[in-house]
């Protein structure tokens, strides 16, 4: 399986399929694009305007990873459903935990 992840120097740089007004707020899963790409999926119940639905994106991963919002940043696709976000820590720890509430069993 192709992981939605690379590995930093500083923590990770996660891609995620985000849909706004997705009546609640929750990570989704893991989805391979068309493409081959892999992306997490999750949902937030702001709407995309001013930014809104990012700042919800950045404070449902912190609360899901356990690390402050000040951790994690919009690092590209600002604009676009598709986004990479950069996550600061130990990224093996952090990966791990992610790999739980993707993948549940």
């Amino acid at each position: 399986m192709v992981c939605p992840w690379t590995l930093g120097p500083h923590g990770f740089s996660l891609s995620v399929r985000l849909t706004p007004k997705g009546g609640r707020d929750a990570i989704d899963g893991i989805e391979t694009l068309s493409d081959g790409r892999a992306v997490l999926k999750a949902r937030v119940r702001a709407a995309p305007s001013e930014g809104e639905a990012n700042a919800a994106l950045v404070k449902l991963l912190a609360h899901a990873l356990g690390v402050p919002q000040s951790s994690v940043r919009i690092a590209g696709g600002a604009t676009a459903r598709i986004k990479r976000v950069e996550i600061a820590g130990d990224a093996a720890a952090l990966i791990e935990v992610l790999e739980k509430i993707a993948n549940p069993r």
